[in-house]
């Protein structure tokens, strides 16, 4: 208990503004989910909205970035989340405050402008994450990297619903055309594309981003029912990213019995000796 309590000279005015910062980035989206408009539903609608259920992902995070908040009051914590991560992460928390306004206040380009530098922001955090701070335990897996790891992947997807919102035509009043549907299938494509690639990418992948993405997709799917080619496309590639999922869930559950077992081999007394 006295590591929560534990304030480190020098840090704890980050970890103050990480706590603030939180805030202001749940009550940011938390604004387009309680107010009056109801964006989710009176957005401008695209052949590639999803259904509402899809932004669900947000409370996800919203929840493991609470945790995030907590555990950097611990020495491991500490040591990712303030020295590693450092303003990094406020500055993820302003940038994406900023997009949720726009987005919510329907100006689209400049949300898509900040929407890039949400992702670019997300990436540089998960790079440092995963490149340079190999989880140490369950809590940092729970609370530093499956985070993060959610994050980027919906971040993705968010630049690529956003860009169709900026500069896409509007579903309700005018019908899907050519460039339209090659533009919903190229950006279906990418999506899946990037999931298997979350999928396989490293031995263990990244499961919890691919997951982001293929959630992403079967919301498409189930939303695009004007355009039979939008829907039975995205169905498609909802159905392949499902598959790079499963697929990579085996392959790391595989290796995690291989590594157990010749961990306990390790372990055995060596006969005779």
């Amino acid at each position: 208990m006295s590591s929560f309590a534990n304030f480190w000279p020098g840090s704890h005015v980050l970890q103050i503004i990480n706590v603030v910062v939180y805030f202001l980035f749940l009550g940011s989206n938390l604004y387009t989910i309680a107010s009056p408009s109801g964006v989710y539903y009176t957005g401008k609608e695209t052949y590639l909205t999803p259904a509402p259920w899809a932004f669900l992902i947000w409370s996800l995070i919203h929840f493991l970035l609470l945790g995030t908040i907590i555990y950097q009051f611990t020495p491991q914590g500490k040591r990712v989340i303030i020295d590693a991560v450092s303003w990094r992460f406020p500055l993820l928390g302003v940038l994406n405050a900023v997009y949720i306004n726009m987005w919510a206040t329907r100006h689209y380009v400049v949300a898509f402008v900040f929407a890039l530098f949400v992702s670019s922001a997300v990436t540089h955090i998960y790079y440092i994450v995963k490149k340079h701070h190999a989880p140490q335990s369950a809590l940092d897996e729970t609370f530093i990297h499956l985070p993060f790891s959610l994050y980027h992947g919906w971040t993705t997807v968010l630049v690529v619903l956003t860009a169709f919102e900026a500069f896409g035509v509007n579903a309700r009043h005018h019908p899907a055309g050519v460039w339209t549907k090659v533009f919903v299938f190229l950006a279906l494509f990418f999506l899946e594309g990037t999931a298997a690639t979350y999928a396989f990418s490293t031995p263990e992948g990244d499961l919890p981003a691919s997951i982001a993405i293929a959630w992403s997709l079967w919301a498409i799917y189930a939303h695009q029912v004007t355009s039979g080619f939008v829907h039975w496309s995205s169905l498609a590639f909802a159905i392949l990213a499902l598959v790079w999922v499963v697929k990579g869930a085996i392959g790391l559950a595989t290796r995690s019995r291989g590594r157990i077992a010749l961990n306990d081999e390790e372990r055995a007394p060596l006969v005779g000796s």
